[in-house]
């Protein structure tokens, strides 16, 4: 099956922004490699290129005591301070669900420089390109994180506030991506439209598959603009692979750090059948178990994480009408090889759920503030839902939560929030042209970053 995701109609609006956030309160854009020119320039007169003046030579300056004084680095005739940086570590780790301590900072601190510096080059090339984000956008941004949160408005600056962060560090990003968004646009609407002989073969494709099994998959891509980068790009794909296994959630880290389009809905692409991937990635896929993260997978672009959410047996999405059931689902997870005391655990637990969760908001709570990366929610068609679980949900009421469900890697509850009648089943041309719109898009952002990369000055310092 075929899924954008929605992504293209976040590209032409100002969602695509929102949505990289929109995890920044719960529990839990693209990164980016430098590969433009980078040197030891020294630091512009009167500064001490990130040492605080008087500090013996050598000696790391305190970055909340300073913040000021200190330049991670400059991009073409612009700085990235050392306190953007350290507010950028903190958000990311909160909005991740990352441990905040002197090592995880220290790891993950290159990796979110990088970012720091991909949207200085995209906030120069949209001031370049006479490109802006409206009060208006920013405000609907923010508007979305809140209700995504179930907060009240203005919730979410106290929110900041109380925890110390820097309200500027979110509208920087928020910023960043809608301006960029409406670059890639731009571009994208210079290129060639889709034809009707390339649906046609797609959909020819699809009817081809339709009976092999179906994975829904998540992933993370970091670019490797160059072989030189190589090295530094897997450490920071073993980096993020080592928080995910600690608790961190995938979704949150993706939009943070992946640089594919689906970093706007978590690295969602959808069910994906083994022609539909490349190779390497179909092989990986193939030996993971719902649940599984894989170990980073080296691809001729750069490092894919992959995260495998379901699978189901083909022949999905050739009925005529099915309905879409609204849902959300709270997991507790357990290892592959657990043992009674931890089945237990996570059995307490989502029974502690069940007897608290009275609506859809109280349940969507849970799965932000207690669940671990498998909770999720969304309107899914009937083929879309596996058909173990699809047994248990087309019974329920709206409304209620169902019984505790042990599965494979963990203990989960489901609240059916709403049902409607589907649309006539199958595969449209809309469809396919949308997904195939989509990974343009996706080519298109990747060529368009890489290109100001390596035409800027870049002089990193921290």
């Amino acid at each position: 099956m075929l899924r954008c995701l929605g992504v293209l109609r976040c590209l032409s609006l100002w969602c695509w922004g929102a949505l990289l956030l929109a995890v920044v309160v719960g529990p839990g854009a693209a990164s980016a490699q430098v590969s433009g020119r980078q040197t030891a320039a020294a630091p512009p007169t009167g500064k001490t290129g990130g040492q605080t003046p008087g500090q013996p030579p050598g000696q790391q300056p305190h970055a909340e005591a300073a913040p000021q004084l200190g330049i991670a680095a400059v991009v073409n005739d612009e700085v990235i301070s050392v306190f953007d940086l350290v507010s950028r570590i903190r958000l990311v780790m909160l909005s991740s669900n990352i441990p905040d301590s002197p090592e995880t900072r220290q790891r993950l601190a290159a990796q979110v420089l990088r970012s720091l510096i991909d949207e200085k080059l995209q906030l120069q090339e949209a001031k370049r390109q006479s490109v802006t984000a409206s009060d208006q956008e920013l405000n609907k941004a923010l508007d979305q994180i809140e209700k995504q949160n179930n907060m009240k408005p203005g919730q979410l600056n106290e929110f900041l506030k109380s925890r110390g962060l820097d309200r500027g560090q979110l509208v920087d990003q928020m910023t960043a991506s809608i301006v960029w968004a409406k670059l890639v646009k731009r571009q994208a609407a210079q290129s060639a439209s889709i034809s009707d002989d390339e649906i046609d073969e797609a959909l020819k494709r699809v009817k081809e598959h339709a009976g092999e099994p179906q994975s829904r998959v998540a992933e993370i891509f970091l670019a490797v603009d160059n072989p030189a980068q190589d090295d530094q790009v897997r450490q920071v794909a073993e980096r993020l692979t080592a928080q995910m296994k600690q608790g961190a959630r995938f979704s949150a880290i993706a939009r943070q750090f992946s640089q594919s389009a689906t970093a706007a809905v978590g690295g969602d692409i959808g069910y994906v059948r083994p022609d539909q991937l490349a190779p390497e990635l179909a092989k990986a896929v193939a030996t993971l178990r719902p649940g599984e993260l894989s170990p980073p997978i080296r691809t001729g672009g750069g490092y894919y994480l992959l995260l495998v959410l379901d699978r189901r047996t083909g022949g999905a999405g050739t009925g005529a009408q099915e309905p879409i059931f609204d849902i959300v689902q709270v997991v507790f997870p357990f290892p592959a090889q657990a043992n009674e005391a931890a089945k237990r655990g996570a059995l307490a637990e989502a029974e502690a759920v069940r007897g608290q969760a009275k609506d859809c908001d109280a349940m969507r709570k849970f799965s932000k503030e207690k669940a671990s990366r498998l909770s999720s929610e969304g309107k899914l068609s009937a083929s879309q839902i596996a058909t173990e679980m699809r047994k248990v949900i087309e019974t329920m009421p709206i409304g209620q939560v169902s019984q505790p469900i042990v599965q494979k890697n963990g203990v989960g509850v489901i609240m059916v929030c709403g049902k409607t009648a589907g649309s006539t089943g199958g595969i449209s041309r809309d469809d396919v042209a949308e997904t195939i719109l989509r990974q343009r898009f996706d080519t298109l952002a990747r060529r368009y970053l890489r290109d100001l990369r390596r035409t800027a000055y870049v002089d990193v310092r921290a």
